[in-house]
């Protein structure tokens, strides 16, 4: 095993991306790692280890010898000895004014327990940076929530809820009630009754793209929109700017909820604005001319370590890594400073 790095081992077998292409459960991470690996002859020692750590884990069931179990009962039996408890008898008339009093602090304690409930009626689900949850609320709906977001909202009513960041929400329709959907941010208001979209309130502005069904907006400053699938409407209350066109769903954004990120044509800056919101980070540029470079591909997003691999490799940069800092530098310039 001379070839075998063991820190390299340990993020393998707990990426999610890499146990996709183990599992072979998504065709985008599949893509990425016989890619990867192609390229990477020298790490298939560790990539087959962590391979076969991942597929063979088991859990083992353990179960205690019935003669063990009765030994141990008959120990505890052996303590309890009732027929020697000494008899006691009570006083019922002493015992009322006791009883009045428990009375009063148990229904006091009641009240109190009721109140406490009311006010933590709130359900919030939020993820860490680099994190995605698959959510299923209470009424049947689906949320995908992306890393640094959050929703909430009050579990009386799981139909109105609160966004904070990007989730990707697949609404189940209730057509005998007909019961609507709300996702509130800070910039509008969505209105569904059953149907699939995305919704990214960073930026200081919110984006929602409709991939299924129709919705009905209401924007801060009290314009409504209605949207068709394969349009994108942006608000920002801010700047009072909108925006309302069609747009190529797989070139407008990421499909980062299936544990991949899907780039077409998309620039290194915009790619790293996406790392940016997603991790946590700040990223700079060595010039503009970088920001600029096209990213086209699939590329695993729930590892940084490894989503910064391959950026570097698919727009054939350096990435410098200090804390949360990004640094990104040409191939070239560091070939010419050396």
């Amino acid at each position: 095993m001379k070839n075998n790095d063991p820190h390299f081992l340990d993020v393998l077998i707990n990426d999610s991306s890499f146990i996709n292409w183990c599992k072979k459960s998504n065709q985008n991470d599949i893509q990425y790692w016989d890619s990867w690996i192609s390229k990477n002859t020298d790490k298939i020692e560790t990539v087959e280890l962590a391979k076969a750590i991942i597929l063979g884990i088991r859990f083992k069931e353990t179960t205690l010898p019935n003669t063990k179990v009765e030994l141990e009962l008959q120990k505890t039996l052996a303590l309890i000895n009732t027929s020697k408890a000494p008899k006691k008898t009570f006083n019922l008339k002493k015992l009322v004014p006791y009883s009045i009093a428990a009375s009063i602090v148990l229904v006091l304690g009641l009240l109190i327990t009721l109140q406490q409930y009311k006010s933590n009626s709130t359900i919030i689900h939020k993820t860490a940076f680099g994190e995605i949850i698959n959510l299923s609320l209470p009424d049947g709906t689906s949320v995908i929530l992306n890393g640094n977001s959050s929703i909430s909202y009050n579990q009386e009513n799981s139909r109105d809820i609160n966004l904070t960041g990007e989730a990707y929400f697949k609404v189940k329709p209730m057509p005998a009630k007909k019961v609507k959907f709300w996702v509130t941010t800070s910039d509008l208001k969505v209105e569904v009754y059953g149907t699939q979209f995305h919704v990214n309130t960073r930026e200081e502005k919110t984006d929602v793209v409709l991939d299924e069904g129709s919705i009905h907006l209401v924007l801060d400053n009290g314009i409504t929109k209605e949207m068709s699938p394969g349009e994108l409407i942006s608000f920002s209350k801010s700047t009072k700017n909108i925006t309302h066109k069609k747009v190529n769903l797989e070139e407008h954004y990421s499909f980062w909820r299936d544990g991949t990120y899907i780039f077409n044509n998309q620039t290194l800056k915009e790619v790293m604005k996406n790392m940016e919101q997603t991790y946590g980070i700040q990223v700079s540029f060595d010039n503009k001319e970088l920001e600029s470079k096209l990213i086209s591909g699939g590329i695993p997003n729930q590892n940084l370590k490894i989503c910064l691999a391959a950026i570097e490799k698919s727009a054939d940069i350096k990435i410098i890594k200090n804390g949360n800092s990004i640094h990104i530098k040409s191939i070239n310039n560091l070939n010419s400073s050396k």
